[in-house]
């Protein structure tokens, strides 16, 4: 009897378990990157408010979108260099199929600026 009191009235400590951690999910990148599929995105697109036709789109990947752009014959001295070199073509690419004359375009220039973490503003 005194020992079901001691247990009703918590003489006995009672071990807690902690509570379950939250498992954050992962991001697309870290999916693609683990079955090493190349993946790409635009995290962003920033347009000048003072002058429309400038702006810039922020870009990520994974190596192993690089690898697939070096496969396909892509070439630049560092990772940016050559993810720069596919985008813009495929911008003059997008250009061409609308009829616009990339030849006339003034477009000013090109600023890349590596922001870490493999990401690039291009702009």
């Amino acid at each position: 009897m005194k020992e079901f009191i001691r247990k009703l009235f918590g003489k006995e400590k009672v071990k807690e378990e902690p509570p379950p951690v939250a498992e954050v999910p992962k991001t697309p990148k870290e999916i693609a990157t683990e079955k090493k599929e190349p993946w790409v995105a635009v995290l962003n697109t920033h347009i000048n408010k003072d002058n429309i036709r400038n702006g810039f789109f922020e870009l990520d990947w994974n190596e192993y979108f690089v690898l697939q752009l070096r496969t396909a014959g892509y070439t630049g001295e560092t990772d940016e260099a050559i993810v720069d070199s596919w985008f813009s073509e495929l911008c003059r690419n997008v250009g061409a199929e609308e009829d616009v004359d990339m030849s006339r375009r003034g477009a000013g220039y090109i600023n890349v600026n590596n922001i870490g973490d493999g990401r690039t503003e291009i702009s």
